[in-house]
C-alpha cells in the first residue's frame, strides 16, 4: 500500500514538474514565430504608415478604419517578413548575422512557416479589403510580392543594385496609410515614398559593408562585395546628400512647418556626417554604426512629421 502511495506521490511530481517545461516550450515555439516577423522592422513599417494616414486628413483618425488598416498593414508586412526567412532558410544558416533564426535552427519547420506566413497575409488581406478598401489591400499585398518574390527571391541574387531596386517595396507604407483613409494615391504619399525610397540604400549599404564577408560566403551580390567597401562608401555619401534634399520637399511642396524642416536638417546632417566618417575616417565599428544611427534618423523624422503635423496644422 505505501509502496503504491510512494509511486502515485512520484508521478504527480513528475507531472507537476513536466507542466512548467510544456508552458516554455509553447513560449519559445511562438517566441519563434514571432521572431519570424521582424517586428522591430514592421512596427516602424507601421509608423511611417500612420504617419502617411495622418498627413491624408485635417482632423483626427477615425478608429473604425485606423485599427483594421494598421492591423492589416501590419499583418501582411510580417507575412512578408515571415516569408523572407522561408527563402533564405539556406543562407541565412551559413551566415552569423543570421544563423540563429528560428528556421536554420530548427525551432519552426518550413512547412508550418509556410501556412503561418500564408495565414497571417490571408487574414490581412481580408481585413484590408473588407474593413478598409480593395485599393489599399492590393497595393499592400503588391509590396509583399515585391519584397518577398520580387527582391528576396531574385533581385538579392541577381544584381548589387538588388536594394535599390527592391527597396520600393518597403517604402510603400506611408502610400498604404494614405489610401486607406482617402482611396486614392496622392502625390504627397508619393514623396513619403520617395524619401524611405532614398534611405533604403545607405542604410542598408553600411550594413553590407559590416557583413561584408558574410554575403560574399554566399554569393549574395551585395555592393561592397562587388564593387568593393570603398565604391559603397562613396555611394552611402552620395546617398545621404540625396536623402537631405529630397526629406526637404515635404517642406517645400507646403505640407509641412517650420518644426519639419529644422528637424530634417538635424538628422540629415547627422546622417551625412555618419557617412563622411564612414569614408574618410572609418574604423570597425562605423559602418554599423552608421546603420544603427539610420535606423534612428527615418523612425525620428517620421515622428517629427506626425508632431509637426498635429502642433502645427496647415492653414
Amino acid at each position: 500500500m505505501a509502496n503504491t502511495l510512494n509511486k502515485q506521490l512520484a508521478t504527480v511530481d513528475v507531472t507537476e514538474q513536466a507542466k512548467p517545461l510544456a508552458i516554455l516550450s509553447e513560449v519559445r515555439k511562438w517566441r519563434a514565430y514571432y521572431q519570424m516577423t521582424k517586428p522591430r522592422v514592421v512596427a516602424l513599417l507601421v509608423l511611417t504608415a500612420l504617419v502617411g494616414m495622418s498627413l491624408s486628413v485635417p482632423g483626427g483618425l477615425p478608429w473604425q478604419i485606423l485599427i483594421p488598416a494598421m492591423l492589416g498593414i501590419g499583418l501582411l508586412s510580417s507575412a512578408a517578413a515571415a516569408l523572407n526567412h522561408i527563402i533564405d532558410k539556406k543562407i541565412d544558416a551559413v551566415m552569423g548575422r543570421t544563423h540563429n533564426r528560428p528556421l536554420p535552427q530548427g525551432q519552426v519547420s518550413s512547412k508550418n512557416a509556410i501556412i503561418f506566413a500564408i495565414s497571417i497575409a490571408v487574414l490581412g488581406f481580408v481585413l484590408l479589403y473588407a474593413l478598409v478598401n480593395p485599393l489599399t489591400a492590393y497595393l499592400t499585398f503588391a509590396g509583399l510580392v515585391g519584397y518577398s518574390f520580387i527582391y528576396t527571391l531574385y533581385l538579392k541574387r541577381a544584381t548589387p543594385q538588388n536594394i535599390t531596386i527592391g527597396g520600393l517595396a518597403g517604402a510603400i507604407p506611408p502610400l498604404l496609410g494614405w489610401t486607406a483613409m482617402t482611396n486614392e494615391i496622392h502625390g504627397n504619399a508619393l514623396l513619403l515614398v520617395l524619401i524611405i525610397f532614398t534611405w533604403t540604400p545607405p542604410h542598408f549599404w553600411a550594413l553590407a559593408i559590416h557583413r561584408r564577408d558574410d554575403y560574399a560566403k554566399v554569393n549574395i551580390p551585395m555592393l561592397p562585395v562587388t564593387h568593393g567597401i570603398e565604391f559603397t562608401k562613396t555611394q552611402i555619401l552620395l546617398y545621404t546628400v540625396l536623402l537631405f534634399v529630397v526629406c526637404l520637399l515635404p517642406y517645400l511642396v507646403g505640407m509641412s512647418n517650420w518644426l519639419y524642416l529644422l528637424g530634417a536638417c538635424a538628422l540629415n546632417l547627422g546622417f551625412c556626417w555618419y557617412a563622411w566618417q564612414l569614408k574618410f575616417n572609418a574604423n570597425s565599428d562605423t559602418a554599423f554604426a552608421t546603420f544603427k544611427y539610420s535606423i534612428v534618423h527615418l523612425m525620428l523624422l517620421f515622428i517629427v512629421l506626425l508632431f509637426d503635423h498635429y502642433l502645427l496644422p496647415m492653414h
